[in-house]
Order: structure tokens, then C-alpha cells, then sequence
């Protein structure tokens, strides 16, 4: 099995506050539609609940969620996290649903924005098995916002093939 993960996330590993993303950095989620467009996405409910699109087109949207009656046109429900079916995906979100796939991970792409912001939801800390692989180095959007992207790789496992 090989499980991506992908975010953005702002000092204090901040992803989200309000159920929302708080920044704007024209040109950075272009690089999520890049790297996930004809995958398997895996989301949690709050997630789904958050996008402005839904489902995202192009490709396909697992929602992982506990709610065992809970269903969403252009979703597939799946509510436990070994029941995916597929053996590549990647998860988008959110805190609990990252946790619960971070120990079968073997890549991450991770955007550091360059900002202090106020939120509530984080993302995982990632130990020192995780090392970046590829880096953008200093990225600037056009409203001056930096930010860099990372792909990071996990050294303990072949893509956490085991599990």
C-alpha cells in the first residue's frame, strides 16, 4: 500500500480554523490539484464539508467518517480506515484522519507558508524519520506570501508497504 498525505500548513503546523483554510496564497493550491488530479483522495467528513466544490472533479472522494448514516452525492463512505480498497491514494485531511493513516505514510507533500495565523486544526508532527526529498526552496506569491513545497519521504519502511 502506498499513502500519500498532502498540506499546507502555517507556523505552529496550522492547517485550518473555522472549518477554512486561513490564508490566501494565489498558486499554492494549484500544486494540490497538480499532484492528486486522477488519484483517490481520502478526506474526513469535516473536510468534505469544507470544500467549495464538492466532489472535487477528476478524481475519485473516499469520506471517511463514523456517522454510519451519513451519505453526499459524488462521495463513496467508508468508515474504517482499513476498508480504502485501494492500494494508492492520497489523504487530504483532516487532524484525525491524518493521524490515523501517518503510520502507513511513506510521502508526504507539505506546503510551509510563511505566515502566523490563528487555528484549530494542525497538522501531524513529523519525526526524524521523515526527510525532505525535493524542495522548492522560497516560493513568493503574487500577494507576497512565501511559501516553499516538500516532499518528504519516511526512512523507516519501503512506502510503509506492511501495513
Amino acid at each position: 500500500m502506498t499513502v500519500h498525505m498532502i498540506w499546507a500548513e502555517a507556523h505552529g503546523r496550522v492547517i485550518g480554523a473555522g472549518g477554512g483554510i486561513p490564508w490566501r496564497v494565489p498558486g499554492e493550491q494549484q500544486i494540490f490539484k497538480e499532484r492528486t488530479m486522477g488519484a483517490t483522495l481520502v478526506m474526513g467528513r469535516a473536510t468534505w464539508d469544507s470544500l467549495p466544490r464538492r466532489p472535487l472533479p477528476g478524481r475519485r472522494n473516499i469520506v471517511l467518517t463514523r456517522d454510519p448514516s451519513w451519505r453526499a452525492e459524488g462521495a463513496e463512505v467508508v468508515h474504517d480506515p482499513d476498508r480504502i480498497g485501494e492500494s494508492e491514494f492520497w489523504v487530504m485531511g483532516g487532524e484525525s484522519v491524518y493521524a490515523a493513516f501517518l503510520p502507513r505514510a511513506g510521502h508526504v507533500v507539505r506546503t510551509v507558508i510563511d505566515l502566523a495565523v490563528a487555528g484549530d486544526v494542525h497538522a501531524p508532527e513529523l519525526g526524524p524519520e521523515w526527510t525532505i526529498s525535493a524542495s522548492t526552496g522560497w516560493l513568493t506569491a503574487p500577494n507576497g506570501v512565501r511559501y516553499e513545497v516538500q516532499d518528504l519521504v519516511c526512512s523507516s519502511g519501503a512506502q510503509r508497504q506492511d501495513t
